[in-house]
């Protein structure tokens, strides 16, 4: 489904991503592990398109995508949820789903003065938002939103985008941990599709653990490890160079 070859970006003299290749397959999640600074949410950028590559590939059912931005490639079925929440805070909850609703029906603007007119449309925004618990905020300006809701809300557009790849970057962070499962149990359900490639940063190891079919570990920029979860975890170069500074994470 999606693809990495020799992948690596420079930031003058600092290699941030290394010649990374990896394959991510429709069924498939994959768990991107590694300690600060290892390169994991800039491999994420790659490939979602936010930076530009200094070198290599990134394939989308094995058409180069390299040189499109990140417009072009969610239009191309790749969906991606932010560590950093990115929202439009002055919409209502409503409304941003069913911006991506409407993208996804490929409505275009025409039908904004007209909205009231498209019900099925409104109706696919509000099944988004009872999938992550959020139908009792619907009218509420996003800007409102404590910030585990904010994740949440990012969770129900990327599902209305329908993306065959989905990307979530830590999307747990900031979460307390009675909204955690939910986002998990979205995520489980998407993977048990088992018609979309799952990718995820995570610093945390029972959500590694709870998710992963796949473990790829990030050192300095390179792939230093990639394989089921087990064998992964239990190498010396993980042990090495993730676990022993899990803490510090």
């Amino acid at each position: 489904m999606l693809a990495t070859r020799g992948l690596t970006i420079r930031f003058g003299g600092h290699v941030a991503v290394d010649g990374v290749t990896a394959d991510f397959h429709a069924g498939q999640l994959t768990v991107i592990v590694g300690p600060n600074g290892a390169g994991k949410t800039t491999y994420f950028n790659l490939m979602s398109g936010q930076l530009p590559a200094t070198s290599g590939q990134v394939l989308l059912r094995g058409e180069d995508i390299t040189r499109h931005g990140p417009a072009h490639r969610t239009q191309a079925g790749i969906g991606r949820a932010f560590q950093l929440t990115n929202l439009f805070p002055n919409l209502s909850v409503h409304e941003n789903v069913r911006l991506a609703v409407q993208a996804r029906a490929k409505a275009g603007m025409k039908l904004w003065s007209i909205w009231s007119a498209h019900r099925a449309l409104i109706e696919r925004a509000d099944h988004f938002l009872e999938r992550v618990n959020l139908a009792s905020r619907r009218d509420t300006a996003v800007a409102a939103l404590p910030h585990g809701d904010k994740r949440k809300l990012e969770v129900a557009i990327m599902l209305a985008l329908e993306p065959d790849v989905m990307m979530f970057d830590e999307p747990t962070a900031g979460m307390s941990v009675d909204e955690v499962p939910v986002v998990l149990d979205l995520i489980r359900q998407v993977k048990e599709q088992r018609n979309k490639a799952v990718l995820l940063v995570e610093h945390k190891m029972d959500v590694v653990r709870s998710l992963a079919d796949r473990i790829i570990v990030l050192h300095n920029g390179a792939l230093v490890a990639d394989g089921e979860p087990a064998a992964v975890m239990s190498s010396d170069i993980v042990q090495e160079a993730y676990l022993g500074s899990a803490s510090h994470d």
